[in-house]
């Protein structure tokens, strides 16, 4: 059994180092294959259609030979949560020592709580792709309520995550985000909502004008505390 874990391939590339993806950390990332959404503003379409290319062994070894130098490993993709030796993996890594972030779109609920009842996880990105009436015109999925499920969860459980929304203002007004934030103040967020704009590269899931008017930060309602990253806004 252990054999056939380590042989499986499950990540398509690895970034060795960043200071950036786990705050106050440093870490690697881990791009995991597959999506089971289509984001329109995607900058990873080779991920989400590609295939896994590093072997669970050879992630490990990378990671031995970082101990000391890393502290996190930054669990991304594609959505990781479809991998399904994602739960011998963590418990890998955690035994090498580092922490793990794992960013998620929450379509897993049941993947994640494993993960979190099992303290296999350190730290959740949790991405709010939209408001529920543009939900699936955006990721092209409809399972709005899984995602709920693990929001709730998250905030029931008291467990260290961020909700974060990418924004392209082609796909998401003002009026969308304010959406968001009010739904996320009903259901008692209590951390920062952060908003990332849209960075354009050429190979996108589909293809978007390159530029991303600002939102109107005027126009937000800040009834939670909202932070701003790739600066434009």
């Amino acid at each position: 059994m252990k054999k056939k874990f380590l042989a499986r391939k499950s990540v398509f590339d690895i970034t060795k180092f960043t200071t950036l993806d786990y705050s106050d950390h440093l870490a690697c990332i881990f791009w995991f294959a597959k999506c089971n959404m289509r984001c329109s503003y995607c900058y990873n379409p080779r991920i989400v259609h590609g295939e896994g290319i590093l072997t669970n062994e050879e992630i490990l070894n990378f990671l031995k030979s970082r101990r000391g130098k890393l502290d996190g490993v930054v669990l991304s993709g594609g959505e990781c949560t479809l991998n399904p030796d994602l739960i011998e993996l963590c418990e890998e890594i955690k035994e090498l020592g580092f922490k793990i972030k794992l960013d998620t779109n929450g379509l897993n609920p049941e993947v994640l709580k494993e993960l979190i009842d099992f303290s296999l996880v350190d730290f959740i990105a949790l991405d709010y792709k939209a408001p529920a009436n543009k939900f699936k015109e955006i990721t092209k999925n409809g399972s709005i309520e899984k995602f709920y499920k693990t929001l709730d969860m998250l905030i029931d459980k008291k467990f260290p995550f961020e909700a974060r929304t990418t924004v392209h203002s082609n796909l998401l007004s003002e009026d969308d985000i304010n959406s968001i934030i009010l739904d996320l103040y009903k259901r008692k967020y209590t951390g920062t909502y952060y908003l990332q704009n849209y960075l354009h590269v050429e190979e996108t899931m589909e293809k978007l004008p390159e530029y991303s008017a600002p939102i109107n930060k005027n126009l937000l309602n800040h009834i939670i505390p909202i932070a701003f990253r790739n600066e434009k806004f």
